[in-house]
């Protein structure tokens, strides 16, 4: 898509990013709550870098974790851009080290996307388990929660059970039975893509960035 319709990869992240904060806000209002966001190497994380720029931006209090580090130049920019804002950057270890739901009040999945197959490896698996615990933070997931399959879901039924799902572009065939809160966003699909690939998506109201599906 990026390059047959002009878009570049940081304007989809950017836009990307831009409707996951949208939904956030939307989801739990204006309160300055204290979020961290879990963001991996690939394009999920960089819209969860964005997305934390934003939220900082308008007041939440921000706090990233990145459990592998790339030299992507992206990214570089990305982290750049929270550090002037002053956005802590924690390690793995220290978000282990105590009990998500005592430092954090909403965390954001944004560790892996939905080409991720496989099984998870440290630090991530160690993550992973720990998002699954009951006492955990309320849970948003960027496009797809981190482990699911695109298609299937949580196929073990041990995975991550997020509060929030934010869709982006279209929804995945794999949420198709989550009971949460289902937020779509990625406003700027062209009707060629919908026509070819014949989805059938919803109308945004107004200058909204993002919707709730239910």
């Amino acid at each position: 898509m990026s390059e047959e319709h002009g878009f570049s990869l940081d304007q989809l992240m950017e836009l990307a990013g831009l409707s996951v904060a949208s939904a956030v806000a939307d989801a739990f209002g204006s309160t300055p709550l204290r979020v961290l966001v879990l963001a991996g190497p690939g394009n999920n994380g960089g819209d969860g870098l964005v997305a934390a720029r934003h939220l900082a931006h308008w007041g939440y209090r921000l706090a990233v974790c990145l459990p592998k580090q790339t030299d992507k130049p992206l990214y570089a920019g990305l982290r750049r851009q929270l550090e002037r804002l002053s956005v802590p950057f924690v390690p793995v270890e220290e978000v282990l080290s105590a009990p998500l739901h005592e430092q954090y009040d909403v965390l954001i999945d944004a560790l892996f996307g939905f080409s991720f197959k496989g099984v998870a490896r440290p630090p991530f698996d160690l993550l992973l388990t720990r998002l699954t615990h009951n006492k955990r933070p309320t849970i948003v997931s960027v496009d797809l929660p981190s482990g699911w399959s695109v298609d299937d879901g949580d196929v073990r039924g041990d995975g991550i059970k997020p509060d929030v799902i934010v869709s982006l572009s279209a929804p995945k065939l794999g949420v198709r039975a989550f009971a949460g809160r289902h937020y779509l966003g990625g406003r700027f699909l062209p009707p060629g893509i919908c026509e070819r690939f014949q989805l059938n998506l919803p109308i945004y109201p107004g200058t909204a960035q993002c919707m709730r599906l239910w």
